[in-house]
């Protein structure tokens, strides 16, 4: 968890200095994201650190704030009218109050989320990935082009973890054959995860599998390799994030 935690400080470093040097009008410049500006990604987060706060600290209260949720596009209607400045606190405060919250658990401790209940290990990891996912878009408003970090681990694993649950969110059977990644990190060296001798593997950059799996990027305009039909299946469909089937981005 101590490792977890340090590399969720750290790409929330990565994330604040996205948004330090912006000009109050560059809040509003759209992102990838249809009928989003950059606003709206900062208020993603901060609401979502606020909800994890609370999933953490009152169970209760967290499941009655997710029979009342709507969608995530009303979330971030709601705080249109904020300022920058305040969003930008807003967003450091929640953030703060999480990892203070995190720091509370076991690796094993299971937290109650908008998708099914996470061990704290996987909930801290989630929301690195989320962080990491709306920076990319704010990046890509802002024409930034990030250095992918060895913190990119942690993107690929709950988007391997994630895999039965892609298919579920899709309403379609999961193949029963195994999958193997084998990625490419930013150093150089190959991170792997899934039985060794799997017969369907996704092979490539870590940092196309991460865009992948968070819906940043379509898969063609990837160089990942897919054998085999469970990845090949799979691989389209990827969703990293709790809640209903992404709309993904279309090919460049």
């Amino acid at each position: 968890m101590s490792g977890l935690l340090d590399d969720l400080r750290a790409e929330t470093a990565s994330f604040e200095a996205l948004l330090a040097p912006l000009r109050d009008d560059d809040w509003d410049r759209p992102t990838p994201a249809e009928g989003w500006a950059v606003r709206d990604q900062v208020s993603h987060l901060a609401w979502f650190d606020d909800a994890a706060v609370r999933a953490v600290t009152d169970p209760e209260a967290h499941a009655a704030a997710l029979a009342a949720f709507r969608s995530v596009d009303d979330l971030v209607l709601d705080s249109r009218g904020l300022s920058p400045a305040e969003l930008r606190e807003w967003f450091l405060t929640a953030r703060a109050r999480s990892l203070a919250a995190f720091a509370t658990l076991g690796a094993r401790e299971r937290v109650p989320w908008f998708g099914p209940a996470m061990s704290a290990a996987s909930f801290v990891t989630a929301r690195l990935m989320e962080t990491w996912a709306h920076g990319q878009d704010v990046a890509d408003a802002l024409g930034v082009v990030r250095k992918p970090t060895a913190r990119l681990r942690h993107v690929a694993t709950i988007g391997f973890r994630a895999r039965a649950y892609s298919f579920a969110v899709h309403g379609l059977p999961e193949p029963g054959e195994p999958v193997r990644a084998e990625l490419t990190m930013p150093d150089g060296t190959t991170w792997t995860t899934g039985p060794a001798d799997a017969a369907s593997v996704v092979r490539g950059a870590i940092l196309d599998f991460c865009l992948v799996v968070t819906q940043r990027i379509h898969l063609a305009d990837t160089a990942l390799r897919l054998e085999g039909e469970p990845a090949r299946a799979w691989m389209p469909i990827a969703q990293a994030f709790a809640g209903p089937p992404g709309k993904g981005r279309d090919p460049a």
